[in-house]
């Protein structure tokens, strides 16, 4: 797994929960409704301060976030990252 993709199925996985739209993500966020779909397909990488916007917007702790997407990183290949 790459890490966009964790990062964005991650940011979908939050979104999704607190039950906000893509639309109400990219206003809250001010990022562009088109490169937050990207982002949550894994096809674009966030910048850090993207993903602050984004985490705000959630209203999640970065450091949250970040630490979900290092244990998906970890479910899925956790001999690269034991070395």
């Amino acid at each position: 797994m790459l890490l966009r993709d964790a990062i964005g199925s991650t940011l979908r996985r939050l979104r999704i929960e607190q039950g906000k739209t893509l639309r109400e993500m990219a206003v809250k966020s001010a990022v562009s409704l088109p490169y937050l779909s990207e982002i949550e397909r894994g096809r674009k990488e966030a910048s850090s301060e993207i993903l602050e916007s984004l985490s705000r917007a959630l209203d999640v702790p970065l450091d949250s976030v970040l630490h979900e997407v290092s244990e998906r990183l970890e479910r899925s290949e956790p001999q690269l990252l034991a070395a």
